[in-house]
């Protein structure tokens, strides 16, 4: 298909002298500049993703007053979205992910928004978060990953009471989760992608705990698995939700995200401080990736009641202590990865656990078990390193115990070996050198018992 949109418009609406306008152009390789769209009809959804479009948004797509959802995705366009986007009354979703679109987001959304779907993924975009997004109290599916986006955490993402996917990956965002001030929060929330990124601080306890949907285990109504969702592009524009996710891993793209894929993503930051055991309440979790922070501490064992957690990646942080034995209850887990911390103990063994291999131990240095090269010995107990020190005696396998009786033993061999060598006048270098000097202190001893002798007789 080589024609022009703007041809194939102009020559469906000649035929068929219609005043409104449906049309789905999607993969078909057009390339068309978007400011050749002057047309003379209304457009109720307008797709042309997949497709190699290039030049701009032109501002006379303002004027489409009856727009609900317009997808511009996977394509090449680039400049600045106009502005009067977020203004229009009916559009419901927007989505442009995956351009070269650049400035700062629209600012001017409206009270009467409509928008459910709003993707910018993989784009330019930089600047600020734009507060009036809080409008949107209709928005379900809030994108923004990808860009070079530099604020801190909104707290207006409070305010949305159906946001369900939220994802702020991979831009420039930093500084601590703010505290909640609304009540209810994110209760709608199943999918949360913060990761690489420069967010500080603890993980926010108050925000997991008001992850309600996450807590309740929703089945597939229509029974689709997760691989059929990866494999099945979504050709209906009235709800393109897509999102790049690190799930088993493995970086995929799901083009239509299933109800029960209930997800957290942190990893790529600097929370510290250690995991919440209220974690272990989110019992629809699929994912959790929680890998290249600085979290202390142990592992939970309220992950255990983690019953439907398909990956669980918390390597490269500063974990101490066991590997609890309660993971060995998550019967669907594919992907575990608990390198680089510093783990110490058997690791656990049993249905699961079975199936891991060394490298998703590799770098706790107090680990042991069957997966390992390293063999347990149970008469010897093991600690976590809790200080530079002993974590440095851990490391080399010995420590001041060992190092004090091998002194004590050496010196008791070397006494007793220097009286044999005396008494059996070998070697003879000892001898006259020992002997030498106890025949200097005889004499010497000598001379002064002399000495007094002949005070006293005078």
């Amino acid at each position: 298909m080589t024609s022009s949109v703007y041809q194939i418009f102009n020559t469906y609406y000649t035929c068929r002298l219609m005043t409104t306008f449906k049309g789905s152009f999607s993969q078909n390789l057009l390339t068309t500049p978007m400011d050749q769209f002057s047309r003379n009809y209304q457009l109720y959804y307008l797709d042309i993703s997949f497709n190699s479009n290039i030049g701009g948004i032109s501002w006379s797509i303002c004027n489409e007053s009856l727009l609900q959802s317009l997808s511009l995705s996977h394509n090449k366009l680039t400049g600045i979205i106009p502005r009067c986007l977020s203004n229009l009354s009916s559009l419901q979703v927007l989505d442009l992910q995956m351009n070269k679109f650049y400035g700062t987001l629209p600012c001017t959304f409206s009270k009467k928004s409509l928008l459910g779907t709003l993707n910018f993924n993989g784009n330019q975009f930089e600047g600020l978060l734009p507060k009036s997004a809080s409008n949107c109290t209709d928005l379900e599916f809030l994108n923004l990953g990808n860009n070079q986006i530099e604020d801190t955490f909104p707290p207006w993402l409070q305010t949305l009471p159906y946001l369900e996917i939220l994802v702020l990956q991979a831009n420039k965002l930093h500084g601590p989760i703010p505290s909640l001030k609304t009540k209810h929060p994110f209760r709608s929330l199943v999918s949360f992608y913060i990761s690489s990124n420069k967010f500080i601080g603890p993980i926010p306890k108050a925000y997991i705990q008001n992850f309600e949907a996450m807590k309740n285990v929703v089945q597939d109504e229509v029974g689709n698995s997760l691989q059929e969702y990866m494999e099945t592009p979504i050709m209906n524009a009235t709800y393109t939700d897509s999102v790049t996710v690190t799930m088993k891993a493995i970086s995929m793209t799901l083009n239509k995200i299933p109800t029960n894929f209930v997800s957290i993503d942190l990893s790529g930051n600097k929370f510290e401080g250690e995991i919440p055991n209220v974690i272990g309440e989110l019992h629809a979790l699929r994912g959790l990736n929680l890998s290249h922070n600085r979290l202390s501490g142990p592992i939970p064992q309220s992950m255990g009641n983690l019953t439907n957690l398909e990956s669980l990646d918390l390597s490269s942080n500063i974990l101490i202590g066991r590997i609890p034995t309660e993971l060995t209850d998550l019967n669907f887990l594919e992907v575990l990865n608990l390198s680089h911390n510093h783990l110490v103990g058997e690791i656990p063994q049993g249905k699961q656990f079975n199936t891991f291999f060394n490298d998703s131990y590799e770098g706790n240095l107090g680990l042991c078990g069957v997966q390992l090269s390293m063999k347990c010995n149970n008469g010897r107990e093991q600690h976590s390193p809790s200080s530079p020190t002993l974590w440095r005696e851990e490391k080399f396998g010995f420590g001041w115990k060992p190092v004090a009786r091998g002194y004590g033993c050496g010196m008791v061999f070397g006494g007793g070996m220097g009286c044999c060598g005396l008494l059996i006048g070998k070697p003879q270098w000892l001898v006259r050198r020992v002997g030498g000097q106890l025949n200097k202190k005889v004499k010497k001893k000598t001379r002064m018992r002399t000495h007094e002798n002949c005070s006293r007789m005078n």
